[in-house]
């Protein structure tokens, strides 16, 4: 009994506001053993004469303890124990006289029933089962609801026996939402039908089954909202990001419903969000259904609209100096959020014709609060109307510049906003087309010294500007746009020493900065005019409130300093390198969360991209604080639907529905701050090489286990990027210490591949390994790797083709329109994408293991083969293609006994009506010339009047032919050099130098200027012609390729040519002959290479 009060005891004090005595109470609990704290919560729970509070604390403690540890603690209690557990459970929800104790044991009973689902789908507590069967038929009010609250909590109570409980689960859910007496069991009962949809959203038959009970829903939804509690709204809202198609026999009462509810301003704002949330999220996961209801969609989006007037005037906005966060409960920004959702879900072919008329309305409303909506609306729905907005967009931006001149400076900061996000939705047609109006416009509102708001959100929209705006597009305006930001930054400076206002002059550095990172070498003559106030305002600007100013001006001076380069950096590169240590050394007094941190993160990459190896003497300094800020972990947490209500996304925790009333948070403070140091890593890797070495062991360490770092892409990109940059790291620390580095990276790297959910960071992870492949050689994998690696590979081709399957399923669809269709071009594009990595990866493995690697490769075979089947999409074939084409370059002779798979449809394919395709058939020509071998033979000659064809058609040379067509000639010069047995030369050569020079393929030029070489050294009499008369043309053709770029100048082909040109230079007339037939830029070419070969 004193050890019950004690634990009684040890209760209240968890519930202490006293810190001191709440830890030390936490600790004591951590270390009671698993069975006695059962013991303890249990007879707690069922005290009555306990406290309220102390009792809610037990039941919180129990369910929690059944979630996280019920494998610890639950099996290992005696059967006796167990089974009193169950029944104290249930008599407690029948005796208990308080209803929030009761509620709070069916959720421990309906945890220990979750856990208690065996892997056949037995419920190990059948007696729960019988309990609920009765209570819900029971005349006692408290009994009902007591099993509906539980079978909402967990909706899989019946695991194996469900089917054969359909219909008595359906009756009990349709009788408990008809019980007029009594809302609370309607309201229950809906959410617990919503839980048991939700709970099978992928089982078809059964939704269908359960679609009439959809009607009982909405009227509990609408019946809750009037009695203030949407949490039957709530679940509409999941059933609609679950299950939509769960709606569709229902959709057009479900839409008026949301819509009524939006529409009424008796409602509190959250409830009226919520209402729209549910036509948003549907916008989102059922599209091509909501497409049909565009009478719904036109009805919603006025709404949303009409949020977005719901402003308050505020006297001191204008001068505001402290960028306040969005109020993201306002219904102005959930009306903003909804319309962007909206445009982007259901694309701008129906939203544009239904929002034009009434932005345009909205524009020429007296009231302030209405040009602001239209203008903000405009903003919103760029992304998702990208296409059709582009074709009005003259008509759109002369009218939005208008309100720059705006009588009211909350309108003239909407218009700023509207032309910052146009300018990069619309990039770089935006910039092309509005340069010289869209640059003045915002000068003159940045002069707006009464309104800093506006003037910084001018500010804003120029960097949005410039950051897009191409390099040649910005020069004519540089003289006036840094005359203005400098005359406005030493006026700001004044303000800042005068009055401590700071928020334009935030703004204006950074668009300084952004006019620098695009002006490039051109912003040298400004350079003098910027960096002594840039540099006083580091020195000087310490102060707490100034730290974000203080990082933008670091920002600033470090992206000025790559702008300009290092000759004329270098003359304040001493003084910024002091300052940046001094305030690195201080680091250890910034506070986690200092704007600073990542501002000087990103600064010092860019100061070691400038100073190159004469940055590896700082390391020591900066290298601390990176490894610290990349090595943040995240708090996370797992909680259930019962946590989640005391927690709220404005703490900073982000959510992730993991189904079954159990949600994953994550506080994502610091989560970006962490990315960037990863990058910056990655930088000082690339940039340091060998210089970098002594601090390899360290982030590789850090890095590998990122790869697995799910709450951040750019992290694990970050990761991914990294491997190979520091294996070539690590080259000056000797082969052993590199080859150990490889074996701690390659088993994650292999892993990665297999399990990596988002394909951009999957394809970054396939091409650093296919780089590792390429650094460490043959042999670098052992068998297990080899045979993982086999079988990720395997998958993903075996992914690929029912993703294919899939996406002609949903063509079969009944809600398949052309935006569905768009949707699926994009999804096919990314499964391409990854096909081009998987090429990578056995490109890589075929030039490391040559010949070796065939047997390992013969498990995929099959698939590849499959690639190339005449019915494959083009883009199937031109991949499939590549890798055969790598098959014969790297493992011939080896390669000619899987021609029977290839060699056929290769042939067959230099004519095919893809360009692409018949680029990759034709280099397979050409390779199998070079490398192939003696079986090789008569396929080269069968192919010559086929890529002689495809050469010679119509239209060879247009933009998307020419590459294609310059492998094809390319490919005929390689038979003609490495098998002329197989072709009559005499008669092709003169046609294929008429070919020359090749313009596009560089590699494969290359390679024809070698030939062309060969061809003049061996003085073959058809290039040279008779007494040289044709070499006039061959100079042409070399010039015309250098002028072209074809070739480096370190090239050994282009010493060859310069040699080539050297001995005819010294011939008098032929020289001045050749010379005479170039034009001015091919001469300066051919000059130029025989001042540098």
């Amino acid at each position: 009994m004193a050890e019950q009060q004690q634990f009684y005891l040890l209760l209240s004090n968890l519930l202490s506001p006293d810190n001191a005595v709440r830890k030390q109470a936490e600790e004591t609990y951590e270390n009671i053993p698993g069975q006695s704290k059962v013991t303890f919560l249990l007879q707690a729970l069922r005290n009555s004469a306990a406290a309220e509070e102390v009792r809610q604390m037990a039941a919180v403690l129990m369910r929690r303890m059944l979630s996280a540890s019920f494998e610890e603690v639950f099996p290992s209690l005696t059967p006796e124990v167990q089974n009193g557990v169950k029944h104290e459970l249930l008599l407690g929800i029948q005796m208990e006289g308080s209803s929030n104790i009761r509620k709070k044991t069916c959720d421990i009973a309906a945890e220990l029933s979750r856990n208690l689902i065996d892997d056949d789908g037995n419920n190990q507590w059948p007696e729960i089962l019988k309990f609920l069967f009765e209570s819900v038929s029971s005349q006692n009010v408290a009994l009902r609801e007591a099993a509906l609250h539980i079978f909402w909590n967990f909706p899989g109570i019946f695991g194996n026996q469900q089917q054969h409980y359909l219909e008595v689960i359906k009756r009990m859910l349709l009788q408990c939402m008809q019980d007029q007496e009594n809302s609370t069991i309607r309201m229950l009962a809906a959410r617990a039908a919503a839980a048991f949809v939700l709970a099978n959203e992928n089982n078809t038959p059964l939704q269908k089954h359960f679609a009439d009970m959809l009607p009982g829903v909405l009227q509990a939804v609408n019946d809750s909202c009037y009695q203030n509690d949407d949490s039957v709204l709530k679940s509409l809202v999941e059933l609609a990001d679950t299950a939509p198609k769960y709606l569709r026999p229902h959709l057009e009462p479900t839409l008026t419903l949301s819509l009524k509810l939006c529409a009424d301003t008796n409602l509190q704002n959250m409830q009226r969000q919520l209402a729209l949330e549910v036509i948003v999220t549907l916008s989102e996961t059922a599209s091509a259904m909501l497409r049909k209801h565009s009478n719904i969609v036109s009805q919603a989006i006025p709404q949303m609209l009409a949020m977005m007037v719901d402003l308050e005037n505020d006297d001191n906005w204008s001068n505001s100096d402290e960028l306040e966060d969005d109020d993201f409960d306002s219904n102005a920004v959930a009306g903003e959020s909804a319309l962007d959702r909206v445009a982007c879900g259901l694309g701008g072919k129906v939203v544009l014709p239904l929002i034009k008329e009434h932005i345009m309305q909205m524009l020429q409303n007296s009231d302030w609060k209405y040009r602001h909506a239209g203008l903000m609306a405009l903003s919103a729905i760029g992304e998702g109307c990208h296409q059709q907005m582009e074709g009005i967009l003259q008509e759109i931006v002369n009218f939005v510049l208008l309100f720059l001149q705006d009588p009211h400076p909350r309108v003239r900061y909407a218009a700023c906003n509207a032309i910052g996000q146009m300018a990069t939705d619309f990039a770089p047609t935006f910039q092309r087309k509005f340069h010289d109006k869209v640059i003045s416009a915002l000068l003159q509102t940045m002069e707006d010294q009464a309104n800093p708001r506006v003037q910084a959100h001018a500010a804003a929209a120029l960097i949005n500007f410039t950051e897009d705006c191409p390099k040649s597009l910005l020069l004519p305006y540089l003289d006036n746009l840094v005359n203005h930001l400098h005359v406005i930054m030493v006026a700001k400076l004044q303000e800042l020493i005068q009055k401590g206002t700071k928020l334009v002059l935030e703004q204006v550095v950074t668009s300084i900065a952004s006019v620098a990172d695009t002006a490039e070498e051109k912003f040298v003559p400004y350079y003098d005019l910027f960096m002594p106030s840039l540099k006083h305002i580091v020195e000087n600007g310490i102060q707490k409130e100034l730290r974000l100013l203080r990082g933008k001006t670091i920002e600033c001076i470090s992206l000025i300093g790559l702008a300009v380069g290092k000759d004329k950096f270098m003359q304040d590169a001493s003084d910024v390198m002091q300052l940046l240590l001094k305030t690195q050394t201080d680091s250890s007094e910034l506070e986690d969360d200092d704007p600073q941190i990542s501002y000087m993160i990103s600064a010092w990459a860019r100061m070691c991209k400038i100073l190159g190896k004469e940055f590896q003497q700082y390391l020591p300094v900066v290298m601390g604080p990176l490894m610290k800020t990349a090595s943040i972990k995240p708090e996370v947490a797992l909680l259930d639907t019962q946590d989640m209500e005391n927690m709220s996304e404005d703490d900073g925790w982000e959510f992730v529905n993991l189904g079954d009333q159990q949600s994953f948070g994550i506080k994502t403070a610091g989560l970006e701050e962490k990315a960037t140091a990863c990058q910056m890593l990655v930088c000082y890797a690339k940039e340091l090489k060998e210089g970098f070495a002594e601090y390899t062991e360290q982030v590789v360490k850090l890095m590998v286990p990122l790869l697995k770092f799910y709450f951040h892409d750019g992290v694990r990109v970050a990761a991914a990027e990294s491997m190979p940059l520091l294996l070539e790291c690590a080259r000056v620390q000797g082969p052993e210490y590199v080859t150990q580095m490889w074996h701690f990276m390659c088993d994650s790297l292999i892993k990665g591949i297999g399990t990596e959910p988002d394909s951009d960071v999957l394809s970054e992870i396939m091409h650093s390994f296919a780089k590792c492949i390429e650094l460490m050689g043959e042999g670098c994998l052992n068998k297990e790797h080899l045979e993982e690696l086999g079988n990720i590979m395997k998958g993903k081709l075996e992914e690929h083709f029912k993703n294919q399957e899939l996406r002609q399923a949903k063509r079969q669809d009944e809600d398949y329109d052309e935006q569905v269709e768009e949707n699926l071009q994009d999804e096919d594009d990314g499964d391409v994408y990854i096909l081009t990595k998987i090429s990578d990866v056995l490109h890589s493995m075929f030039s490391c293991y040559r010949e070796k690697v065939l047997p390992w490769f013969e498990q995929i075979l099959p698939l590849i083969v499959n690639l190339i089947c005449p019915h494959r999409p083009w883009a199937d074939k031109q991949w499939g293609l590549c890798i055969f084409d790598d098959v014969i370059e790297h493992c011939s002779p080896t390669s000619f006994k899987y021609a029977e798979y290839f060699l056929r449809p290769m042939l067959q394919y230099v004519c095919d009506n893809s360009p692409e395709v018949r680029q990759a058939a034709a280099y397979g020509i050409g390779v199998m010339a070079q490398f192939g071998g003696e079986n090789y033979r008569p396929f080269c000659t069968e192919a010559i009047p086929l890529l002689v064809g495809v050469i010679q058609m119509e239209g060879s040379k247009t933009k998307e032919n020419i590459n294609a067509t310059e492998n094809c000639i390319s490919a005929v010069g390689k038979v003609m050099k490495c098998r002329p047995e197989c072709v009559n030369v005499t008669e092709i050569l003169p046609h294929w130098l008429s070919w020359l020079p090749l313009h596009e393929d560089k590699e494969e030029a290359v390679h024809t200027f070698n030939y062309l070489c060969d061809l003049i050294e061996s003085n073959n009499p058809i290039v040279l012609g008779p007494n040289n008369s044709s070499l006039p043309r061959v100079f042409a053709i070399i010039a015309e390729g250098l002028v072209n770029e074809a070739m480096k100048s370190e090239d050994a082909c282009s010493k060859r040519l310069a040699n080539v040109i050297r001995q005819v230079q010294g011939s008098g007339t032929l020289w001045t002959e050749c010379m005479a037939s170039l034009n001015e830029s091919q001469q300066a070419a051919l000059q130029n290479l025989l001042n540098t070969a």
